[in-house]
């Protein structure tokens, strides 16, 4: 509680700089899920992201009081030593305490990121014993999972707008409307239409994908990383997670999510024209839902465990607020 107080205490005097510097209004950033204008990290969802989060608050805290330092000492020098104020300025070129103090202070300072980044370093690499082991293989350009244990394998594609308009007005419909239209006016067409139907639908343009992955809460889950053909980057902001996938070699991550919800990432290198293209969406749910939905999935019933999925409490993790999570 207190590591969220102190994160909310930092985003605000950040949004405060923001809006007098620039005019805009920041927002606070969503659980497992982005915000416009969004200021700060996701609301961690993991124990990881939870020591990401407080690094990054307090890191925050000595930007803010070293740029303060900063501005006060350039005010105080414009206004003391302007040359109405000292026609006559001093020829003292050294001063060993300051020089001793410029020197050490920035030492402090270093060493004090450095052991919290340290200790995060060591947390996030020392890998407890899993419960689940998931193979994420990243392909130009969509994301398969392998279940080991399970046995399974899911891949996850992109909806996009086309999707979504076809499924709202039908094939004919879609072909008639849309049939004459190609390229960048096609796109702009599609963009218009499908807003409201996103809106409709709860989902995420460009992160919401055709097959959830989903995980237990509460469980240590261990990721496999790796390629098929070029390097990406298999990650969800709100677990902490981020691991690039190298054609050729395997990596790992792990995670524990401790709330339920739907949860989104991405692939967050340039991997090539539909980089764009790659999202990840993880459910987390009880136990009891997950050995059922996984049941469905070995049955090849995936219609059946989607809707099981998104039969989820729509008070999740995609719609929680701040407050809510704190």
């Amino acid at each position: 509680m207190l590591r969220r107080i102190n994160g909310t205490i930092a985003c605000a005097i950040v949004a405060g700089l923001v809006m007098c510097l620039t005019g805009a209004v920041p927002a606070l950033a969503g659980l497992g899920q982005p915000s416009d204008g969004q200021l700060g990290l996701q609301i961690p969802a993991t124990p990881v992201m939870e020591e990401i989060s407080s690094l990054y608050d307090k890191v925050n805290y000595l930007i803010i009081a070293i740029t303060l330092f900063v501005l006060g000492l350039m005010l105080y020098v414009m206004f003391r030593f302007r040359e109405s104020a000292n026609p006559t300025p001093t020829r003292t070129t050294h001063n060993t305490f300051l020089e001793v103090a410029w020197t050490i202070i920035p030492i402090f300072i270093l060493v004090a990121m450095a052991i919290p980044s340290f200790k995060l370093l060591y947390f996030q690499y020392s890998f407890p014993k899993p419960d689940l082991t998931i193979k994420a293989i990243g392909n130009a350009w969509f994301w398969e999972h392998e279940y080991l244990d399970q046995k399974i394998t899911l891949t996850s594609n992109m909806i996009t707008d086309e999707d979504v308009v076809k499924a709202k007005i039908g094939p004919d419909a879609f072909k008639a409307k849309y049939g004459k239209l190609d390229g960048n006016a096609l796109n702009l067409a599609l963009y218009a239409e499908a807003k409201p139907i996103w809106a409709e639908r709860k989902e995420l343009r460009q992160l919401t994908v055709d097959q959830e992955i989903a995980v237990p809460v509460n469980k240590v889950v261990h990721v496999l990383v790796t390629s098929n053909d070029v390097i990406h980057s298999w990650t969800v902001p709100s677990f902490g997670v981020k691991m690039q996938a190298v054609p050729g070699r395997t990596a790992a991550v792990w995670f524990k999510a401790t709330q339920t919800g739907l949860f989104h990432g991405q692939c967050s290198v340039l991997c090539g024209k539909a980089h764009s293209g790659m999202p990840i969406s993880v459910r987390v749910v009880a136990q009891e839902k997950y050995d059922e939905w996984v049941k469905l999935i070995q049955a090849k019933d995936k219609k059946k465990a989607n809707e099981l999925l998104k039969a989820e409490d729509s008070n999740g993790a995609s719609t929680k607020t701040l407050a809510q999570a704190q």
